[in-house]
């Protein structure tokens, strides 16, 4: 049996604002006593941006040549030189991301898992044990959240988009019978939301010559990065709502609601070398014998058989 490290957390989310003390435990478990040369608790939080070859007609020299943006990056000693009993230790830390008075090297971003912008907090602990042996280490992330210094008052003002959804406001090519029945959805849905909130709307077919098939909302992410004297963005998907099935009842109101994911969003972005946005899109698919060849198709390709209407949502953080 070799010997175990690990970071247990006082919180179980793991969730902690900048100016808060992250409190837990180094656990130990090891078979045998062992001697070390310190132990010490460090902290990295940075932004990572990633440009993927082919990205937005970036060519693939540009790959992974931007440098990650550090917020913060300390060291504590938690522990001096000595021994470690066998069995199970537990030793206790205290750590906090940002001091007061502390000058820090960017803005405590909050934390967010996209495809070519990643913002994260990593603590590390490190027992260093000498030239002869290999050193003990461990590594796990923190979630976090801005200071409620930073943060807006609630509730935040709905505003609310109206939309509507004809042959006419689409600009990719319908399947005939779609384009000459003609169909109508109107809406509204709101594009400023916070991130303790669903977004909510509602939505209502009011004439369709064509069956429905599905309505899905989509939640996208748009991820721009700058490099040099070019903006490289990338739209991806987040999650897909389906809020009706089949063909509907016309002039029937349906609502709208979408939880928002806690690591695929975070408040919109506007940085200098990168910013993330948001963006939702509804979806009208019609039933049609094309569509069952395309099943695996990506959603946010427009086809024959969809109607769509992309709104753009600005997502913030609330007491």
């Amino acid at each position: 049996m070799s010997t175990k490290i690990a970071l247990k957390f006082s919180r179980s989310n793991r969730i902690y604002r900048p100016s808060e003390p992250v409190e837990g435990k180094i656990v130990i478990k090891s078979p045998s006593s062992i001697s070390h040369y310190g132990i010490r608790l460090s902290v990295n939080g940075s932004v990572n941006l990633q440009v993927r070859g082919g990205s937005a007609g970036v060519i693939e020299t540009f790959y992974g040549v931007v440098k990650p943006i550090t917020i913060v990056n300390k060291s504590i000693e938690v522990k001096p030189s000595g021994k470690i009993g066998s069995g199970t230790t537990e030793v206790p830390f205290t750590m906090v991301l940002k001091q007061n008075g502390e000058k820090s090297l960017e803005r405590f971003y909050e934390t967010f898992h996209g495809t070519d912008v990643s913002i994260q907090y990593l603590f590390t602990v490190d027992i260093a044990r000498g030239y002869l042996y290999k050193s003990l280490s461990a590594t796990m992330e923190v979630i976090v959240e801005s200071d409620k210094a930073d943060l807006l008052e609630r509730p935040v003002s709905p505003e609310m988009a109206i939309f509507y959804i004809t042959q006419d406001t689409q600009r990719h090519p319908l399947l005939p019978e779609i384009k000459s029945g003609g169909f109508r959805v109107t809406g509204r849905m709101s594009t400023l939301c916070s991130l303790l909130d669903p977004i909510s709307g509602e939505l209502t077919v009011e004439t369709s010559a064509v069956p429905i098939s599905s309505i899905d909302i989509h939640l996208l992410r748009v991820e721009s990065i700058l490099m040099g004297e070019k903006i490289v963005t990338e739209t991806s998907l987040i999650q897909t709502t389906q809020i009706a099935d089949g063909d509907v009842c016309r002039n029937l109101t349906l609502p709208i609601y979408v939880i928002l994911p806690r690591l695929l969003t975070c408040p919109s972005v506007f940085a200098g070398p990168f910013s993330i946005e948001f963006k939702v899109s509804i979806v009208i698919s019609f039933q049609s014998e094309l569509s069952k060849l395309h099943k695996k198709s990506d959603p946010r390709t427009p086809r024959l058989w969809l109607a769509m209407e992309t709104l753009p949502l600005e997502l913030v953080r609330t007491r």
